[in-house]
């Protein structure tokens, strides 16, 4: 423990909770910065950050400017020795990342430079990669582009969704962290340039990101759905209605000359739908107004014949 050592954390979502919980029982936590409050829900309920959860619990100050560019004293204030940042949502100005004796050092869920951005775990499985990992760097004025400290890896397994990756690269950062930070106060750390020419970029999801093309291989689609599950769900359309996708299979033993996003057979826990080279077997499925469910549990009640030859995303 270095309790004499002053950090300052800033973070959001619930990725950071472990590291955070890390840093109080190892650290002097001086503070935490974390989003503004949100309003959800038509009731427009205010709801905390998982980040501010914790830190309240622990009997932590929090600080949570608006537009952290313009609202930064209270942060210098706190006379942090060192930063730690991770997944907390706004650019650092230049004023803060100048401050702290050992700097400011940010948690990143990739090995950059690699996946710069946002969303750096549901596009690594998008993308059909095979491994990703923690890379710990120094910060600078720029999105994730500063000299990297260390890294570590893991494996993407088949069956892998981002939930799985998320937890796995949670608990990854916190101990990587640890591990790193005795390096950086007694100045025995690396620092290395990243390559901008090896940079690719994760931007944020959006709605459209969410919307499953039918037309795309079967391995692209099962990539496409685990990386957005379960939150916030692939989707797609069917009789006009929105149907939400958590999990599926690849049936490469089927070949059809269905039009793609139909759905051409019905299988104990799924069913098939035509894409561009095989089959996609959706198994996991929230319809829209109910609530989400197995296949195989929905055919307990239902029909399953009556989806045949239904179309997804089919336009009216």
């Amino acid at each position: 423990m270095k309790k004499n050592i002053n950090i300052l954390f800033m973070g959001t979502p619930d990725f950071c909770v472990p590291i955070l919980e890390s840093l109080i029982d190892n650290y002097n936590v001086v503070g935490v910065v974390t989003q503004p409050d949100k309003e959800v829900g038509r009731h427009k309920e205010i709801r905390f950050s998982p980040v501010k959860e914790k830190a309240i619990e622990k009997g932590i100050l929090v600080i949570q400017p608006e537009k952290i560019r313009k609202e930064y004293q209270e942060i210098l204030n706190r006379e942090p020795d060192l930063i730690v940042t991770c997944a907390y949502g706004q650019i650092i100005p230049k004023e803060i990342l100048d401050y702290p004796k050992y700097g400011c050092i940010n948690v990143h869920a990739s090995l950059l430079p690699k996946y710069r951005g946002g969303a750096p775990i549901q596009r690594a499985i998008m993308n059909g990669e095979e491994e990703t990992g923690i890379t710990i760097m120094y910060m600078d004025e720029h999105m994730d582009t500063g000299n990297m400290i260390s890294k570590a890896t893991i494996k993407i397994g088949d069956n892998d969704n981002f939930e799985t990756i998320h937890d796995k690269l949670s608990v990854l950062g916190r101990d990587l962290l640890l591990e790193t930070l005795p390096k950086i106060i007694d100045g025995t750390n690396e620092s290395i340039k990243q390559n901008d020419e090896e940079a690719t970029f994760a931007p944020i999801i959006t709605r459209e990101d969410e919307m499953i093309d039918f037309n795309k291989t079967a391995e692209e689609i099962y990539n496409h759905i685990r990386a957005l599950s379960p939150f916030p769900g692939a989707y797609a359309t069917l009789d006009g209605k929105i149907v939400k996708i958590y999990n599926s299979r690849i049936n490469k033993q089927f070949y059809t000359e269905k039009e793609n996003g139909e759905i051409g057979e019905i299988y104990k826990d799924g069913i098939g739908v035509s894409c561009k080279d095989y089959e996609i077997v959706i198994t996991d499925i929230m319809f829209a107004g109910k609530k989400r469910c197995l296949m195989k549990d929905y055919f307990n009640g239902h029909d399953g014949s009556e989806l045949l030859n239904k179309v997804f995303n089919k336009e009216d």
